[in-house]
């Protein structure tokens, strides 16, 4: 028998575009017996156009700020109907992630509902025309965070989400990237091991909001991790485990070389991003 994605071809992602393999590695991870709850974002809208569907599980589209609720709602009526064995997941982007959902978010990490969150972390409000979102890295030039003679693109730093995530106290809490398939899989499959809530953040490149060649996502998702500028790391019950120490770390400049939204940096704007690099991990000893 030929095999069949769970999340199937013909979607209307851009050329390039890592996340439709994020969400294949994750429903492949997860199997069948799955109910998925899809927020407003990307992912939706190249997916689940009417009357078409790249879903082969039953699927779930709700809004931006309320994904966290509509799983919840799913997984109590399972339970109570005596099915306590399939998984509620959500699927969704930064911006209902970090930002519009993040109070349902917080509601249903605090509840400890039965639920696998995967968040797709490409940086920004994409599908809406690249807004900063609170996942937005630190000098990044978006439409919202623009270049000019007094601002030099975004001048906060990303929300610190699988940390804040942890300090609910939830079962499981991890940070993952399409760059690292393994790695993905392996906690996808641990996550399915655990009642309660789970959380992965998932670091995907966007091909046109980055402004990289469509053949190169992968690779930035790799340099990500080798710079130190996304890490791969879990929190088990509370426990803190960092999964890859890049040694030596690649300096930032690598990362940054190629990406029209941080083609404005000058050397001491990277600089000031590698000193805030290096003091992170300092910290993490």
């Amino acid at each position: 028998m030929a095999y069949e994605p769970l999340f199937s071809a013909g979607h209307t992602a851009c050329a390039g575009c890592p996340m439709p393999t994020v969400i294949r590695q994750v429903l492949e991870a997860t199997g069948p017996d799955v109910v998925v709850v899809n927020a407003t974002s990307c992912s939706e809208i190249i997916s689940s156009a009417y009357p078409r569907s790249a879903w082969r599980v039953p699927y779930v589209h709700s809004l931006f700020e309320n994904p966290p609720a509509v799983a919840s709602g799913v997984v109590r009526a399972l339970r109570a109907q005596g099915n306590g064995h399939t998984t509620v997941l959500v699927v969704a982007g930064d911006g209902s992630t970090y930002d519009i959902g993040f109070g349902a978010l917080s509601g249903m990490l605090e509840r400890n509902e039965d639920v696998l969150y995967v968040c797709y972390d490409n940086e920004a409000y994409m599908n809406t025309g690249v807004q900063r979102s609170g996942a937005t890295p630190y000098g990044a030039r978006t439409t919202t965070s623009p270049v000019g003679r007094v601002h030099r693109g975004k001048e906060l730093s990303k929300k610190p989400i699988v940390e804040i995530v942890a300090a609910h106290r939830v079962p499981y809490a991890a940070s993952a990237s399409i760059g690292h398939p393994q790695d993905l899989a392996a906690k996808v499959k641990k996550a399915m091991g655990i009642r309660g809530s789970r959380f992965i953040d998932v670091f995907s490149p966007c091909i046109p909001g980055w402004g990289i060649p469509s053949d190169s996502a992968i690779r930035y998702a790799k340099l990500a991790v080798e710079t130190g500028l996304w890490r791969l790391s879990e929190y088990e019950h509370g426990e803190f485990k960092l999964n890859v120490k890049p040694s030596p770390r690649k300096p930032v400049k690598e990362y940054f070389a190629g990406q029209a939204r941080f083609r404005h940096l000058k050397d001491e704007d990277v600089a000031k991003i590698q000193a805030m690099t290096d003091e992170e991990w300092k910290k993490l000893g």
